[in-house]
This record gives C-alpha cells, structure tokens and sequence, in this order.
C-alpha cells in the first residue's frame, strides 16, 4: 500500500487501536497532549539522530529515517524522545498523523502550482515523448537485427599519373575514376564483443594505384572485377578486466594490435599509414588469432600494452598446405608499447616464413625473393592537446633482415598533421620518407612525398585533394613519377 493510501485508512484504524474511550482531561494531564502538539508543529525533526532513544540497531531505524527525509513529518515528544516501544492512544497518534497531513499538503500545494505555471511546457513535453514512443516502435519494429549495426564506408576516387612511363609497356597515364567499397556487419551479443564480417568490393587495377608493389599504392585501393567478396571474418571478446581475444577466418594483423605508433592519418598512399615500417606492419591477413593486454591505470594517465597475433596469409583456405606450415605465409607479429592522451610509442617484431612478404611499394626483384625475414620497428607520436599551428608529429623506422637470397633493408617516415586546419573537423598534413631500400643499392633507394588537405564537408562526408611524389620509381623504370587524386568518402 502506498503512503499516501495508508494515510487515508489511517482514521479509520485508529478507531480499532482503543475501543474504550478515555476521559479527554485524563489523558491530556497523563501524556502531556499539549507539549506533544507544540512539539510537532514548533520543532521540526530533521534528522533521526534527534531521537536518543532510536539507535541504528533499531528495526525500525531505517523506516523512521526515510520518514524523516522524504517527507519531514515525524514528531516526537518535548524531551527529544520518540518512544518506540511504548503503546500509542488514539490523541497521540491524531497528533502525530496532523503533523505528517500538514506536511504532505504543503507539498501537494507546491507541486499543483509548478504544474499550473508549467502547464504548456507539460504538454510539449508530453508530445514530444509520445512521438518518441511512437518513433522507437517503429524502429523496433523494422530493425533487421537486435544484435547487428551495419556500418559503411564508399570512397570514390579521381585520380591520375601524368607522364608514367612503365618498363613492361604499359602506360597508365589516364584520369582514372574508381571506387572501394566496405560495409561492416558488427554484431555484439554483451556489448563488449565483436563479431565483424565485412563485405568489400572495388574496380582498382594494379597500376597505378592498386598493387601493393607500387609506389604510390592507395589506401582505400582493392580490385575484386566488381564483385563482392568477404573481406573480414573475426570475432573479438574480453577475458577479464585487461586481456581481449581475436580469432577469425580473415582477420589482419595489424587490425590485432592495440594501437599503430602514428598519428598521421591522410587515408591516401597506404605507405604512410604504416608508421614507416611496412615490412613489420605488412597488412598479413588470413587465419588467425591474437591477444591484447592493456595496464589498467585512471583515465588519463599513460598505460602499457602488449600484443601478439598469428596469421596464415596463403594456407587458411587450402588443406593440402594447411594454416601451420612454412608455406601458408605465417606472419607472428608483438609489440610492446606506450600510450597517453596525445603521445605513443611502439617496439614491434614480426616473423615472416618464406611465403611470406613484406609490403614493399618500389618493388625490385631483388628485395622479395620468398625467403624467411624477421622485421624490426620502431614508431612514436606527439599531438598537442589543442588544435592550432602546431601539428602532430609522427616519426617511424623499420628493418627488415632476411635470410638466403632476401637481401637486408630498410624504411622509415615523417608525417606533420595539423586537426582543425582552417575550419574545425577538416585536417592538413605533409609526410615524407623512404619505403624499404637495401643499404648500398642506389637502384632499390626512393624518396616518397605526400601532401593532403582534409574537407570534412558533413559528418559523414569528406573530400580530400592529395598530391604526391616518388623518386627512382621501379615501375616507372627508375625514374621519378607524381600524381594527385580527389577522394570523396561517404561514411553511414
């Protein structure tokens, strides 16, 4: 029964607590009825701790205190005593019961005249929350799946290499228009885990801009002749407070790591997004599965992390060679590393069995021969806390050393990224460095440039104008090559 409702019914069980009544002098002279009177309306009972003969270990302590705080109507008699365990007349309690209904109508005044003053902002807002009732079964009711958000991203890309002389006869000097597709089905059946299948779909060639043996090598650049293929297929879950799992049929190595030791973050050529090691962080994707561990430390402050993942980049969907063996290109890639707010820094290390590769975008025949390689890398940023003339800074370094016939090399990056460049959510950057050269070959050595400006049109749409330079480009038979490109990316 609700407090109000015992209120009502109160008189009434009054008139059974004392079938005999009392001379009405009697008692007022016994029970002080005046002092009692004067108590209740004069002084007001704010804390329970007023009562000395209440103590915490009272049944009815915590009942007397919400009493008390809610609604402020508890009496008790002149000596600060509420005599709980004595029996109550039929004038103690029509006094102490007038003091909680004065209470409680003061209150109900209070509240009739708020919703008087407030009676039309009432009624939109009832409106409005009828309207979202309506919206929310609507979407309830039309939702593919309960578990299931897709996510999407369409990059359509205007893109040309004037002047591009290739060795093989080709010449892949014409304004190209293509596209890349990927639409992302994450499921979560707790909210902490991830299931991801994703479903891609592109019309990039090789040259200029869809090998990764190419110099200027894009990002967002896939070639699937137009059909739609399954590009991601993992799930991810927590264990514990600090470890997270991955295992999937094609899952990426470095979608597996805690974080990529870079804040720079054009999306154009695909060298720069690696953090200037692309034989460390080569993209390997296949069967496999990893681990996370991240310190657990107050928000803010910098914390550890460890990764470890295993991919079988060629031998997941053949059983005549298996997911285990030298030839399925096994990839065993972990970092350790370093993170805060606006600062990173990264050590990695990856195994690479003979059908492996490193990502090489100035391919030579002499720097992939299919012998087994054990890269190195080391990468480290810094972003200043507010967006302004200072840019982020991103600098990056790898080493690749092969056994056999697979020479040593190296690569390495600088990357400048300034947020908020002219107008807020658009970004500027300039990067430069040299993708993997063996040391002493003049031939296999390369300078590579890039240089973007961001336009976040809308939330979910962004142009971005790019140019880029590369000196002693293989495919251009050793030459220097350069190209722009317009990409517009739509995100839903």
């Amino acid at each position: 029964m609700k407090f109000f409702q015992r209120l009502l019914v109160a008189p009434a069980a009054l008139g059974l607590l004392a079938p005999v009544a009392a001379n009405a002098s009697e008692v007022r002279a016994e029970l002080n009825l005046d002092g009692v009177n004067q108590y209740a309306s004069q002084e007001q009972v704010t804390s329970i701790s007023q009562f000395s003969d209440v103590q915490p270990t009272s049944w009815a302590y915590q009942a007397l205190s919400n009493l008390i705080e809610r609604y402020g109507c508890v009496a008790g008699y002149p000596d600060g005593t509420y005599r709980g365990q004595k029996a109550m007349t039929r004038f103690e309690a029509a006094a102490l019961l007038n003091a909680c209904l004065d209470r409680v109508t003061e209150v109900t005044d209070e509240l009739k005249r708020l919703m008087a003053e407030f009676e039309k902002e009432l009624a939109v807002l009832k409106g409005r929350v009828d309207g979202l009732e309506a919206k929310v079964g609507e979407l309830e009711a039309t939702q593919f799946s309960t578990t299931t958000k897709l996510k999407g991203e369409v990059s359509m890309i205007l893109g040309g290499m004037p002047d591009f002389d290739n060795v093989d006869g080709a010449d892949p000097d014409q304004t190209t228009f293509n596209y890349d597709v990927r639409l992302n089905f994450d499921t979560s059946f707790s909210g902490k885990d991830l299931l991801r299948t994703r479903l891609r779909a592109g019309n990039f060639s090789s040259l200029p801009f869809g090998s990764s043996s190419q110099i200027f090598t894009l990002d967002k650049a896939t070639g699937t002749d137009d059909s739609v293929k399954i590009d991601r297929l993992f799930y991810d879950f927590p264990v514990g407070e600090s470890f997270n799992l991955t295992v999937g049929a094609l899952v990426r190595n470095t979608e597996m790591i805690a974080f990529l030791p870079s804040a720079y973050k054009s999306s154009i050529l695909d060298y720069f997004g690696l953090a200037g090691a692309s034989g460390t962080y080569n993209k390997a994707t296949g069967a496999g599965a990893g681990f996370r561990w991240k310190q657990n430390v107050e928000k803010g402050r910098p914390y550890a992390t460890f990764s470890a993942n295993y991919v079988s980049s060629s031998g997941f969907a053949d059983s005549s060679i298996g997911a285990f063996s030298e030839d399925s290109g096994i990839n065993a890639l972990a970092q350790l590393g370093v993170k805060a707010p606006n600062w990173g820094a990264a050590v990695a290390y990856r195994y690479g069995s003979e059908a492996s590769r490193i990502r090489n975008p100035n391919f030579s025949g002499t720097v992939l021969s299919g012998e087994d390689t054990n890269s190195v890398a080391v990468g480290a940023y810094w972003q200043p806390s507010d967006s302004g003339w200072i840019p982020s800074i991103s600098l990056g370094y790898g080493y690749n050393d092969g056994s056999g016939g697979f020479p040593d090399s190296q690569s390495w990056m600088v990357g400048f990224q300034w947020d908020d460049a002219f107008a807020k959510g658009n970004a500027a950057g300039f990067a430069f460095g040299m993708p993997p050269f063996v040391d002493g070959d003049e031939g296999d050595e390369a300078w590579l440039y890039e240089i973007f400006y961001k336009f976040q049109v809308t939330d979910n749409i962004s142009i971005t104008p790019a140019l880029f330079y590369g000196t002693n480009a293989a495919s251009n038979g050793g030459d220097d090559a350069w190209g722009g490109v317009i990409q517009t990316t739509f995100k839903f």
